[in-house]
């Protein structure tokens, strides 16, 4: 079990890392093409950093002795801890109830363990879950696509969120982490259990992989077919992207199984399983702290109005190469310093989780 974990921890690590580097660039303005989102459908690899986490809580949920254990009233517990850290990371500094977004990334995360926590105490037989997502994703075709269209103003899950959370929204009148689009990724996490309940069967390590990758393959494969019926979007977390982000996380996952597992090639990814095993902690301080770098005023070398980050990589990488060059590096040593934190919760056997 301790090398799964570590397979696991690995993945999850990395998911992290990418995570934090994406996020905090030097600069909005000088971004390198895969480390953005893609405009509206289709996906770039940064969209599969999202995906990738809530397939691991659905993975995460099989490899723990307490999923199946644990009295409903914690897991319920856990759930709501995580959405009320997305909910504070939210409001974090102002606290404006006005202004105040309501989904966001964490809020998705818990909603997605509550519901396939509860899931999976009900059953954990592969195919009853497969056939839980494929209802999923074929009724959420079905929905978006026979009301309304797939704009991001436009769609019904947007006009769900308007009537429900208006002013309370990411953009005005639409959330990439609205209500309705965290249906699918359900289905997301609930791939993750049944991927889960293979790395647990009694088959070898080299089976494992085998299956793990081809069935990677064969969903990617499916997800981009999808797309020319209900295209792939991040946005709206559409069926075909459920699909293909899913069978990503399976060859990645496989990757590292197979590199950890099968050849014991371990040195590699001590640095991600340290970030792997905090990375709750690492979501949270890293959005608190990236907060107030762009809140907190500084002036520029002209005297002119500037934050603190903006003084940072003025000072500090505006010199490197090119601005893109400059961006990515302020982006790499923020992630440094994350994991210098990290490493010293490791190094003193602290792990917080929700």
């Amino acid at each position: 079990m301790a090398d799964r974990l570590s397979s696991v921890d690995a993945f999850r690590g990395l998911t992290m890392a990418g995570m934090v580097i994406v996020n905090n660039p030097g600069t909005w303005d000088a971004i390198y093409w895969p480390l953005e989102h893609a405009e509206w459908h289709g996906w770039t690899p940064t969209d599969l950093i999202f995906p990738f986490f809530v397939f691991l809580v659905g993975v995460s949920l099989t490899l723990s002795r307490q999923s199946l254990a644990a009295p409903s009233s914690r897991i319920l517990r856990r759930g709501l801890t995580i959405v009320g850290l997305g909910l504070f990371m939210a409001g974090f500094p102002f606290f404006n109830p006005h202004r105040w977004r309501i989904p966001g990334v964490l809020q998705r995360i818990g909603l997605c363990y509550l519901a396939a926590a509860f899931v999976y105490r009900r059953t954990r037989r592969a195919a009853v879950l497969a056939g839980v997502v494929a209802a999923l994703l074929i009724g959420y075709w079905i929905v978006l696509t026979t009301f309304g269209d797939l704009t991001p103003d436009g769609n019904i899950g947007a006009r769900i969120d308007r009537a429900l959370m208006g002013g309370h929204l990411w953009r005005t009148t639409w959330d990439p982490e609205g209500l309705l689009s965290t249906v699918p990724a359900i289905a997301t996490a609930l791939l993750g259990i049944i991927a889960g309940l293979w790395l647990t069967s009694d088959a070898t390590p080299e089976r494992k992989v085998n299956l793990l990758a081809l069935g990677g393959v064969a969903f990617v494969a499916a997800g981009q077919a999808f797309h020319y019926v209900f295209p792939i979007n991040k946005q709206l977390w559409t069926s075909s992207y459920v699909l293909l982000t899913a069978g990503a996380a399976a060859i990645l996952l496989a990757a590292c199984m197979y590199l950890i597992d099968v050849r014991g090639a371990r040195a590699w990814c001590r640095p991600l399983v340290v970030l792997g095993q905090n990375a709750i902690t690492l979501f949270v301080v890293s959005g608190l702290v990236a907060k107030l770098l762009i809140i907190v005023p500084a002036r520029a070398r002209d005297g002119s109005a500037s934050t603190v980050q903006g003084v940072i990589y003025e000072r500090g990488f505006e010199w490197m190469g090119t601005e893109k060059v400059a961006s990515l590096a302020y982006a790499l040593v923020f992630l440094t310093l994350m994991y210098l934190l990290c490493h010293l919760m490791h190094k003193r056997g602290v792990f917080l989780r929700a």
